[in-house]
């Protein structure tokens, strides 16, 4: 199981693993826009490849422990709590979660429901003109979605937009002493290689996009690639939850690393790792990593002690109205706002 004392003192857990492609040496690495790959130098002068940034190794991490591709939580993880809305107006209802909103419990779809955000700032005794009771407000959070701890929530449309909490697992991907490997290839088209055709009812802009297409590409080899994980252990104490409470989302933290580590390693095309060895607690260095199933059996645990600290049903169901709107509404809408 997890050694507890090990992290009792300890502000931060600092965790790295090794990791390799999954055949060959290249790999690629996020892009961004406008500026590809995220190439630097050191100070000492090594050069140095951003392989997956802190926002995609966060949305990776929640992945983990969703049924699927979601909205719901997986199986064995039955019990924990979150919020889900079914967005009605359309012709077809559409079932969300803040397990994969991107501002989890902050989404629109939630915030916006009168009903439970009333609700949720009532339980929180949130007050815009008022000091903030913020160990009210943690335990609040707690209770209908504990994944809004361990990822950061930033409800900005609760009035005066003052209730947030930063991530309390972090992780990204690097890689070091890295050389390009630059190719290319080309989009064929065995009906129209030159571009002279055109679908009847396609838009101008499209034009071209039938033909022989040639490109490059760059990829990457490296010395080395390591991912690192960094739980902030003082920023969850912090949150003033019963100790079960605190435990418990430090474990789901630990689960999620280990899961990602595990079977979510594939990230792009042309970007799939393999663990080598083990992972190592750089801080505190006498830590050690429990295994996938024990630490899914802690969180399991938590499930059931944290019970009385959570909403019931665990699963908050709501109904949120939405209306399609169309891009004449959006240009006469700007256009008021100017």
């Amino acid at each position: 199981m997890i050694d507890w004392t090990k992290l009792e003192k300890a502000p931060r857990l600092l965790l790295e693993a090794e990791l390799r492609p999954a055949q060959g040496e290249r790999f690629q690495p996020t892009g961004f826009a406008d500026l590809g790959a995220a190439y630097y130098t050191t100070p000492g002068g090594v050069d140095m490849l951003l392989v997956e940034s802190a926002q995609s190794v966060a949305n990776r991490l929640e992945k983990t422990c969703l049924d699927g591709d979601g909205p719901d939580i997986a199986p064995e993880l039955k019990g924990l709590p979150y919020v889900a809305a079914t967005l009605k107006g359309t012709d077809s209802p559409v079932r969300t979660s803040s397990l994969v909103e991107a501002h989890r419990i902050g989404s629109p779809y939630f915030m916006l429901n009168k009903g439970f955000r009333d609700k949720v700032a009532g339980e929180m005794k949130y007050n815009p003109k008022r000091p903030l009771d913020w160990k009210v407000i943690y335990a609040t959070l707690f209770k209908y979605d504990p994944n809004s701890l361990v990822h950061g929530v930033f409800l900005s449309l609760l009035e005066g937009g003052r209730v947030r909490a930063p991530r309390a697992v972090t992780g990204f991907i690097e890689a070091a002493n890295v050389k390009k490997v630059i190719s290319g290839g080309v989009k064929n088209s065995p009906v129209d290689p030159k571009g002279e055709l055109q679908v009847a009812e396609a838009e101008a802009s499209e034009k071209g996009v039938y033909s022989n297409v040639p490109y490059s590409r760059i990829e990457f080899t490296a010395e080395r690639i390591n991912a690192y994980f960094n739980v902030d252990l003082a920023l969850i104490r912090g949150y003033g939850l019963p100790e079960a409470a605190t435990r418990f989302v430090i474990a789901l933290a630990l689960l999620k690393v280990r899961r990602f580590l595990a079977t979510h390693m594939r990230l792009r095309t042309a970007c799939d790792f393999l663990l080598v060895g083990e992972v190592k607690a750089a801080a505190p260095a006498d830590f050690t990593v429990p295994e996938e199933p024990l630490l899914l059996s802690a969180v399991q645990e938590g499930i059931a002690a944290c019970k009385p600290l959570f909403q019931d049903p665990p699963v908050t169901e709501l109904e949120t109205a939405v209306k399609v709107v169309k891009k004449k509404d959006q240009e006469q809408a700007s256009g008021a706002n100017a």
